[in-house]
């Protein structure tokens, strides 16, 4: 099944991070164009199937709104123990104000579900290798880092192969939101081989810290 997720997404990343979908899972891909490849999660995996019901969205835009948009630069790359290749926000205290927010409006849904209760904000872009490696990856991103952005909204995202879309967004600070929710219809999907390794990559990659 599918599953949602929170984010701040992070526009100047998006062509790298598409690209190295489309390299290990293409049919994760979405063909959204509102949908955030590049993105800072806040929550995942977040509702699914009934409990993503109109109060719970109605929730989430209140806690967007009463925050503000904040800036952010994206400079430090690391590696998680998984093999995760990340960029660290600085500063990351206002994600994890929102994360903590969120989890405390939705206790049900703990971070990476409890596997990383503290998890570290960051931005996902590949996964180590024997070619890939945090020189690799800063060579491939020179002349985009370091990189200076604002955060602005917070969307959430349905994640599932071939389905990848926006179900929601709002502009921090403002009331109303940019695209209304409305219910998604869920299915099982049979994961082929290496999608799961590859979901963990995109979504559920994160550390204590």
């Amino acid at each position: 099944m599918g599953h949602s997720v929170l984010l701040v997404p992070v526009p100047p990343l998006e062509a790298f991070v598409v690209s190295r979908w489309q390299h290990y899972d293409p049919v994760w891909v979405s063909t959204d164009p509102a949908f955030a490849h590049a993105h800072v999660t806040l929550l995942a995996p977040f509702l699914s199937g009934p409990a993503l019901s109109p109060r719970a969205v109605g929730r989430v835009a209140e806690i967007a709104r009463s925050a503000v948009p904040f800036d952010f630069r994206l400079a430090e790359l690391g590696t998680f123990p998984n093999g995760v290749v990340h960029l660290k926000p600085d500063p990351a205290g206002p994600f994890r104000d929102l994360t903590a927010r969120l989890c405390a409006a939705f206790p049900q849904c703990p971070p990476y579900a409890g596997e990383f209760p503290d998890p570290e904000p960051h931005l996902t872009l590949d996964l180590a290798s024997e070619e890939v490696t945090e020189r690799s990856t800063r060579a491939a991103l020179a002349g985009t880092l370091p990189v200076s952005c604002r955060a602005e909204r917070v969307q959430l995202a349905w994640y599932e192969e071939g389905r990848c879309h926006v179900v929601a967004q709002w502009r921090l600070g403002e009331p109303a939101p940019e695209r209304v929710p409305a219910p998604q219809p869920q299915r099982a999907v049979s994961q082929r081989p290496g999608a799961r390794s590859g979901s963990t990559w995109r979504t559920t990659s994160a550390t204590s810290g």
